[in-house]
């Protein structure tokens, strides 16, 4: 790691990136380890759905989040833990000040607070001219949640593990998705605490899962918890019109659960189609079109390209 790094040289000191949703394609657990992880198989997809964060450097070494999340404090703020870790593990001298617009639902399955960690993490590495590489970035990022390295990694990918070990996924298909918000929270802690939670799924490989076996062991756990989902799922599924041209691995079942929700989604061929299905998404769920994507739209703007 790079030591004793960070003096502001009059180079630009705001930084403004986007922090993308992402889709369990599918996930199984396949085993506990002796510490209590779970051992999981998913494959994980972007879409173009994203939170905004902007940085703004600081020379005080102030780490400093300028619109908090109501009931979030600074310890549990995972941007925060985000730049404190970056910061003390370089030794870097300089500060920030970071301001989200949160747009991704909280507890929603869509990995929004691992990926504004993500995003943290590339941003300051950036702002601070500190030069880790990204292997040392996904080092970091996993002693942050299960789920930030892959936005790290930044490319759709086959995760195994806790969610670390990642494969690049490049030639997935990218419909444009419909993804429902039925406005509960759903905890991850509890969903994987549940004793009626499947454990011990068959290994699948990638093979199997882009020919379309696997499903989301955790559905019925969500649905038995939290009604409101099993509602949206059941409601999402009727309107998937039959011979709609969907993903292979989708063909078993287009409508899923996104990681533990409580967000679910389905796949469809055409901007259009999935409009239609948008419009008729009943209040108060809150319904999203968005593209998906196999490579980060966080990469693409911190490469200086369009994001999201």
């Amino acid at each position: 790691m790079v030591a004793g790094r960070g003096e502001v040289d009059g180079a630009a000191s705001d930084l403004v990136l986007p922090a993308p949703a992402k889709l369990n394609l599918f996930l199984h657990v396949v085993g506990r380890r002796a510490d209590g992880y779970h051992c999981l198989q998913t494959a994980f997809q972007f879409v173009d759905w994203c939170d905004r964060l902007s940085f703004t450097l600081r020379a005080d070494g102030h780490i400093h989040r300028v619109d908090p999340l109501p009931g979030v404090p600074p310890a549990a703020d995972l941007t925060v833990r985000a730049a404190r870790l970056l910061q003390k593990t370089t030794v870097c001298r300089l500060g920030v000040d970071i301001h989200l617009h949160k747009r991704l639902p909280v507890g929603g399955g869509l990995g929004g607070g691992s990926s504004d960690a993500a995003t943290t993490l590339v941003a300051l590495n950036r702002l601070w001219k500190l030069d880790l590489a990204q292997e040392e970035l996904l080092e970091l990022a996993l002693g942050l949640g299960a789920d930030v390295p892959v936005f790290v990694y930044g490319q759709a990918a086959w995760a195994e593990g806790v969610g670390e070990r990642l494969r690049p996924l490049e030639d997935l298909p990218t419909p444009w998705y419909v993804i429902v918000d039925p406005g509960c929270r759903v905890s991850t802690a509890e969903v994987f605490q549940a004793p009626e939670l499947t454990r011990d799924c068959p290994v699948l490989k990638i093979s199997g899962f882009i020919s379309g076996e696997g499903g989301n062991v955790c559905e019925p756990v969500v649905r038995c918890r939290h009604p409101e989902v099993g509602r949206a799922l059941d409601w999402l599924r009727a309107q998937v019109a039959p011979g709609e041209r969907i993903p292979t691995w989708a063909q078993r079942g287009p409508v899923r659960l996104s990681g533990t929700g409580a967000c679910v989604f389905a796949p469809f061929v055409s901007w259009e189609a999935a409009q239609a299905v948008c419009r008729r998404v009943p209040a108060p769920w809150r319904g999203v079109v968005a593209r998906g994507l196999n490579r980060s739209p966080l990469w693409d703007a911190a490469e200086g390209d369009a994001a999201c």
